[in-house]
C-alpha cells in the first residue's frame, strides 16, 4: 500500500489522541496549579471613596496587600524583571480597583505609538491585567493602559486569547511622576461575568516596558507563551465574594446621514437620515443579551487590500462589532479555512434589519450562545434568517466540548433565485478543544455535516489537529476531510473534496548572547488528496529563523511545491490564458522574511520570494514603512509587487499594489484615519477617511468618506459620505 493511502487512516488514529494527553481534573473545581497556590493577592473592601486620579493617596491604597516581584517573560524567561512593578487592589459595592505603580529605570521618553484606545501591546509601554473570573483558565476579561493614558479591554478565550472587538464603560488614569508612573482603574461589575458565591479568581498581570525590551508578570509565564496565557495565572482572593451586580440595561442608539453616487451604475441617492438602537442586557451576572435593531456598520475600518494568486477565496476577518462578543462561541468553531460559521456572509450583499445574541456562563462547566439575524432583500439577494445555536463543556482540566447547529433560511424569493432551489442549509456538528494543565499540548477535533436540498452524501468534514510545545521543540501533525457536497453557506470553507495531511516540527536555540535571543530550524509537510486518494497537492517548507535582543526577526525559508489541478486556473487571476486541469506543476522557491525593531521611529518590514509558479516564475515582494511621531500617530506604506514571467514573454504581468496609510491621534478620544489603496490588479484606486470623536466613553461621532477610481483614464466609480452619532446609555 502507497504512503497515501496510508495518510487518511493516520489522520483517523490522530483524533483520538487528545483523550489520552489531557490532565483528568474532575470538572467542577477551581483548578489548582502551582501559581494559583503560590500567587495569591489579597483583596478588602475599600472603607472610604476612591477617586480615580492616578494619585494612589486613598488609604486604602496604602493598606492594601502588593502584587510585586515580577518575573521576567521576555527577552529571556530567568530572573526578577529589571523594570519594578506594584500593583494593589480593592473594591466596592459597584466597582473593582486596580492601583499600579510602574518604575522607570531611566528617564529616556517611553515609546508610544499611538493615543487610540486597544492599543498594539507590543509597540506601546504599557500594563495589562488579565482576570479569570470564570476560574476556568479558558475564558476571561482583560484590562489595560499605555503610558500615555490610552485604554485597552477585551474578552479571553481559548485559553487566553485576548479579543480587542469588546468595548465597555470604565475608568483609568495615568498620572507621571520622577521615577515611576502610576495608572488608576475603576471597573463597574455589571461589565464582568462571574458566578456568585465564588470568592477566588484567577488573575495575572503583565509590563511591556517597550524601550528596555522588557517584558515581564507577575505570576510567571514560561516565554514560549503569551502572558495572557490563563493556565500561568495567580489568583486574587477575595475577603468576601464579590457583589453579586444588579440587573444592567444599556442603550446605545444612532442617527447616521448619508449620501452617495455609483457613476458606474448612474445611481445617485439623494442625502437619507436613519435610526437604529442596540440594546444590552445582563440576564445574569454571567448571561448577556444583545439586541440590534437597523443596524448600521458604516465606521468599521476598510479591509486592507492585498494581491490575489490564490486558486481560492481569500479570507478577510470580521470587523463589525456586534458579532465579535463572545465570537468563539459562534465564529470559534471549527479551523481556519474550514469555519461552519462566518459573519460576514450575513448583510454584506443585503441590509440586516435585526439580530439578537444571548451568550454567557450557565455555570463553572456550561456556556452557551444564540444568535439570530434577519435580512432584507436587496436586488437578486433574497431575504433570509441566519440562526447560530451552541453549547459549551468544559471537560478534564482546561479543555471543553461544544455543540452547535447553523441554520440560514431563505424568508424570501426573487424571479432570478427561485426560493425552492436554495431555500435552506445548514451546518451541525461536534468540537474538541484540548488544552493540558501545563499548556504544552493544545488541540482541535470536530466532525460537522450539512444540509441543503439535493446534497445527502459527501457532506461531512471532519479535522484533528494536535500541537506539543515546550521552550525547545514545537511538533504539530493534522488530518482534514472534507466532503465534495459539504456545503457552508454561511461559513468560510476554502476546498471541499479532500484529504489533507499535515506534520511539522521546529527547534529552537537560546545562546548565551548579547545579540541573540533564539534561532533555529523547522521543517513543515502538506498533502492533499481528492476523494479516490489521488495526490493532488504537496509542499515541503524548511525554515531557519533568528530573533535578536534588538527585537528584530529574520526568517530564511525553502520550498518545493506540486500541484495537479482539479479545475481550470488563470495564474494572474486578471483574465490570462487558463491552465487546463489535470495539468500537473513542480517548482522550487526560496523566501526571505525581515522585521525591524519597532521601538525605531522608522521601522519597516518585508518578505520577498523567487521561484517557480505553475508555468512561470514569479518574483514577490511585500512589505511595510511605517514612521512614528508619537504620540500623535503614525504613517505607514503597505506595498507589494508581484512579476510573472511566462515562457510566453508576451503572457508576462506585473501587478503593484500600495497603500499609505496615514493614522492621527489628536487625544486619547480624537483621531483621523486616511487610508488610500491602488491595486493594479484590481484596477482600482480607494480612498478612505474616517474621523471618529469619542465625546464619551463609547459614545462615538464618526464622519467616514470613501471613494473607488479606474486608475486609467481617472474615472470615478463611486462615493459616498456618512456621518454618524451614537450614545451609550447606561
Amino acid at each position: 500500500m502507497k504512503l497515501r493511502q496510508h495518510c487518511p487512516i493516520m489522520g483517523f488514529l490522530l483524533l483520538a489522541l487528545p483523550f489520552f494527553l489531557t490532565a483528568q481534573t474532575q470538572p467542577g473545581r477551581i483548578i489548582k496549579t502551582p501559581n494559583r497556590d503560590q500567587y495569591i493577592l489579597q483583596i478588602k473592601k475599600a472603607a472610604g471613596a476612591i477617586e480615580v486620579d492616578g494619585q494612589l493617596d486613598e488609604a486604602d491604597w496604602r493598606q492594601a496587600e502588593v502584587a510585586a516581584d515580577f518575573w521576567r517573560v521576555q527577552p529571556i524567561d530567568t530572573g526578577y524583571a529589571d523594570s519594578r512593578t506594584e500593583v494593589r487592589a480593592t473594591y466596592d459595592e459597584r466597582r473593582l480597583y486596580f492601583g499600579i505603580t510602574c518604575f522607570e529605570r531611566d528617564s529616556r521618553p517611553h515609546i508610544i505609538e499611538s493615543l487610540r484606545r486597544d492599543f498594539i501591546f507590543g509597540a506601546n509601554d504599557n500594563f495589562l491585567l488579565f482576570i479569570d473570573t470564570y476560574n476556568d483558565q479558558t475564558n476571561g476579561f482583560s484590562f489595560g493602559a499605555s503610558a500615555a493614558g490610552a485604554q485597552w479591554d477585551g474578552t479571553q478565550a481559548d485559553g487566553g486569547v485576548v479579543s480587542l472587538d469588546w468595548d465597555c464603560k470604565w475608568e483609568s488614569a495615568v498620572k507621571h511622576y520622577d521615577g515611576y508612573w502610576n495608572i488608576e482603574m475603576a471597573i463597574p461589575f455589571h461589565n464582568l461575568q462571574f458566578k456568585a458565591g465564588v470568592d477566588q479568581w484567577g488573575v495575572n498581570f503583565s509590563r511591556m516596558d517597550v524601550k528596555n525590551n522588557e517584558k515581564s508578570s507577575w505570576a510567571p509565564v514560561p516565554r514560549q507563551f503569551a502572558t495572557a496565557t490563563l493556565a500561568f495565572a495567580g489568583a486574587l482572593q477575595w475577603d468576601a465574594p464579590p457583589p453579586k451586580p444588579k440587573t444592567d440595561l444599556s442603550l446605545i442608539p444612532y442617527l447616521a446621514a448619508r449620501t452617495s453616487e455609483d457613476y458606474e451604475q448612474d445611481i445617485s441617492k439623494a442625502p437619507s437620515l436613519d435610526a437604529g438602537i442596540d440594546a444590552k442586557l445582563s440576564l445574569t451576572p454571567s448571561i448577556n443579551l444583545d439586541v440590534t435593531v437597523n443596524p448600521d456598520f458604516s465606521q468599521v475600518d476598510v479591509d486592507q487590500q492585498v494581491a490575489n494568486l490564490d486558486r481560492f477565496e481569500l479570507f478577510f476577518p470580521e470587523r463589525r462589532r456586534f458579532f465579535l462578543e463572545n465570537q468563539d462561541l459562534f465564529a470559534g468553531f471549527g479551523k481556519d479555512g474550514l469555519r461552519p460559521f462566518f459573519s460576514r456572509r450575513i448583510g454584506l450583499s443585503s441590509p440586516v434589519q435585526t439580530g439578537l445574541r444571548l451568550s454567557g456562563k450557565l455555570d463553572e462547566q456550561w456556556r452557551i450562545g444564540l444568535l439570530n439575524m434577519q435580512t432584507g432583500t436587496e436586488g437578486d439577494f433574497p431575504a433570509a434568517n441566519f440562526t447560530v445555536a451552541s453549547v459549551q463543556r468544559r471537560v478534564f482540566a482546561r479543555s471543553n466540548v461544544g455543540a452547535f447547529f447553523v441554520n440560514k433560511q431563505l424568508t424570501a424569493g426573487t424571479n432570478d433565485i427561485p426560493e425552492e432551489s436554495n431555500s435552506y442549509n445548514r451546518v451541525f456538528g461536534l468540537d474538541y478543544n484540548l488544552a493540558s494543565a501545563n499548556n504544552r499540548w493544545i488541540g482541535k477535533f470536530f466532525i460537522h455535516r450539512s444540509l441543503s436540498p439535493g446534497l445527502k452524501n459527501e457532506s461531512t468534514a471532519l479535522s484533528g489537529n494536535l500541537v506539543y510545545q515546550t521552550e525547545l521543540w514545537k511538533v504539530e501533525g493534522g488530518y482534514d476531510l472534507v466532503g465534495a457536497n459539504f456545503l457552508a453557506e454561511t461559513g468560510f470553507v476554502r476546498r471541499r473534496g479532500l484529504h489533507r495531511t499535515s506534520a511539522g516540527v521546529g527547534y529552537k536555540f537560546y545562546p548565551r548572547s548579547d545579540v541573540v535571543v533564539n534561532h533555529g530550524p523547522s521543517v513543515r509537510a502538506e498533502y492533499y488528496f481528492d476523494p479516490g486518494l489521488k495526490r493532488s497537492d504537496e509542499e515541503w517548507r524548511a525554515a531557519y529563523g533568528l530573533v535578536l535582543l534588538n527585537r528584530s526577526e529574520m526568517e530564511l525559508s525553502a520550498r518545493r511545491s506540486y500541484i495537479r489541478l482539479l479545475d481550470p486556473f488563470d495564474p494572474t487571476n486578471a483574465g490570462g490564458d487558463t491552465l487546463p486541469a489535470g495539468s500537473e506543476y513542480t517548482w522550487n522557491r526560496v523566501e526571505i522574511k525581515y522585521l525591524s525593531d519597532a521601538r525605531k521611529l522608522f521601522n519597516y518590514n518585508f518578505e520577498a520570494g523567487y521561484g517557480g509558479f505553475f508555468n512561470a516564475d514569479l518574483f514577490s515582494i511585500k512589505g511595510a514603512l511605517n514612521f512614528r511621531f508619537q504620540p500623535y500617530g503614525s504613517i505607514a506604506i503597505n506595498f507589494a509587487y508581484n512579476n510573472l514571467a511566462f515562457p510566453d514573454s508576451s503572457q508576462d504581468v506585473d501587478f503593484f499594489l500600495i497603500g499609505p496609510k496615514l493614522d492621527l491621534t489628536f487625544t486619547t478620544s480624537l483621531f483621523l484615519t486616511v487610508f488610500v489603496q491602488y491595486n493594479e490588479q484590481a484596477d482600482n484606486i480607494n480612498t478612505n477617511i474616517r474621523l471618529q470623536w469619542r465625546y464619551q466613553p463609547v459614545s462615538d461621532l464618526f464622519i467616514v468618506y470613501s471613494d473607488n477610481y479606474f486608475p486609467s483614464p481617472w474615472n470615478v466609480r463611486n462615493r459616498a459620505l456618512v456621518a454618524k452619532v451614537s450614545y451609550w446609555f447606561n
